[in-house]
C-alpha cells in the first residue's frame, strides 16, 4: 500500500489525482496541502486524511511514501527536489519545470536519493493511443515517414477554478499553450513513433489572448513546430489556446504502407487506410481514468521506473525550450543531441 500526500488541491488534483488515488486499491490518501487552506480541508473531508500547514510538514512526515505535486509551474522544481531529498517518490504535473536547469536538477535529485520521479504525461496511457502503438509496431502502415498532430481548446480560463489567471502570468506559468497542451503531443509523438525529437523549427506566439487591461497575455497562446526525429520521421505539431469551438485533438501518421488517423474520424478513434484505400476502423470502450496515477502507484509497488520518468520527460522539456529558442531566433534548433546517430 502506497501512502500518498497531495501538494496543491486545485483543478487537476480534484479531477484526476485525488479521485484516481482514492479508487486505486494499492494507494491510500494520507494528507493534503494547498496554499489556500480551505481547499486542503475540503479534500481531507472528502477523502479522509490530514491537512498539513506547509508542504515541508508533509514531505518530512514518515507516514508519507510519495507525493503528487499539482502546483503552479514555477514551483515544480523547488517542491519536487525538496520531496526527493526528504526521501519521497514524486509524481509532478507537467510541464516538469520552467527551465532546463531545473529539469536536470530534478532528474539528478531522483538519482542521488534513489527515488522514483514521474511526470504527468497522460496521452500515452489513453487506450486508443496504446492500441495505435501496437498497430504501428505490427507494421500496419509500414515505416513512419511524416506526421501531423494538433491539440487546441479555448484556453485555461474556461476550466480553471475561479477563473484562476496564473496560467497567463509569465512569472507563475513561465510558458503558455506549448507547455500546457503541445507538451502532451510531444510525448505522444515520441511514444507512437518510438523516436526522439532532434530538431525543431518553431513559431511560438501570442495572437489573441488579452488580460483584463486589454494587453496581450505574458505567455504564448499558439505554437507551431516542425519536428525532425532521430529515426528519420518528420512532422508538424500545432498547439492552441484559441480554438473557440469544439476542441481539436487529432494525429495523422503517414507511412510507407498506409495512413493512420487518430481522433480524426468522428466514426472511430482509429482509422487505418492501406495503399488500396481500404479503411479499417477501431472502436473502444470509453475510460474515465487517465492511467497516470495507476502507472505511478504500480511503479512504486514493484520498485520500477515509471514509464514516463524524469529522463524521458527531460527530452520533452528540452524540445519545448528549443522550440521557444527557435521562435526567438527564427532558425532551426538542434535538441537531444545524445539521441543523434553518429555514423
Amino acid at each position: 500500500m502506497v501512502k500518498i500526500g497531495v501538494i496543491g488541491c486545485g483543478k487537476i488534483a480534484q479531477t484526476r489525482h485525488l479521485p484516481e488515488y482514492a479508487t486505486n486499491p494499492h494507494a491510500k490518501l494520507v494528507g493534503y496541502y494547498d496554499k489556500i487552506r480551505e481547499r486542503s480541508v475540503q479534500m481531507a473531508e472528502l477523502y479522509g486524511g490530514k491537512v498539513y500547514e506547509t508542504y515541508y510538514d508533509m514531505i518530512n512526515d514518515p507516514e508519507i511514501d510519495a507525493v503528487s505535486i499539482c502546483v503552479e509551474n514555477r514551483n515544480h522544481a523547488e517542491i519536487t527536489n525538496a520531496a526527493l531529498y526528504a526521501g519521497k517518490h514524486v509524481l509532478v504535473e507537467k510541464p516538469m519545470a520552467v527551465t532546463l536547469a531545473e529539469c536536470e536538477s530534478m532528474v539528478a535529485a531522483a538519482e542521488f536519493n534513489g527515488k522514483h520521479l514521474m511526470v504527468g504525461h497522460n496521452m500515452r496511457f489513453d487506450p486508443v493511443h496504446r492500441r495505435a502503438k501496437e498497430l504501428l509496431q505490427a507494421g500496419v502502415i509500414g515505416d513512419i515517414i511524416t506526421f501531423r498532430t494538433t491539440i487546441g481548446n479555448a484556453g485555461p480560463e474556461g476550466w480553471s477554478p475561479d477563473r484562476d489567471a496564473w496560467f497567463f502570468d509569465k512569472d507563475k506559468a513561465a510558458m503558455g499553450a506549448l507547455s500546457d497542451l503541445g507538451i502532451h503531443k510531444l510525448d505522444l509523438m515520441q511514444y507512437l513513433t518510438g523516436q526522439t525529437v532532434i530538431e525543431t523549427t518553431a513559431k511560438v506566439m501570442t495572437l489573441n489572448k488579452h488580460d483584463d487591461h486589454g494587453n496581450f497575455i505574458g505567455v504564448d497562446d499558439n505554437a507551431l513546430c516542425i519536428l525532425r526525429m532521430n529515426g528519420g520521421a518528420v512532422g508538424t505539431l500545432a498547439a492552441s489556446w484559441t480554438v473557440y469551438g469544439k476542441e481539436c485533438n487529432s494525429t495523422c501518421l503517414y507511412g510507407t504502407k498506409g495512413i493512420m488517423l487518430i481522433y480524426s474520424d468522428p466514426g472511430a478513434p482509429i482509422v487505418v487506410r492501406d495503399m488500396s484505400n481500404t479503411s479499417t476502423a477501431y472502436s473502444f470502450e470509453p475510460t474515465t481514468r487517465s492511467g497516470v496515477i495507476d502507472e505511478f502507484v504500480d511503479a512504486l509497488e514493484h520498485d520500477r521506473e515509471p514509464e514516463i520518468d524524469g529522463k524521458k520527460a527531460l527530452t520533452i522539456m528540452s524540445t519545448v525550450f528549443a522550440s521557444i529558442k527557435s521562435s526567438e531566433i527564427s532558425r532551426t534548433v538542434a535538441v537531444n543531441s545524445s539521441f543523434v546517430s553518429h555514423l
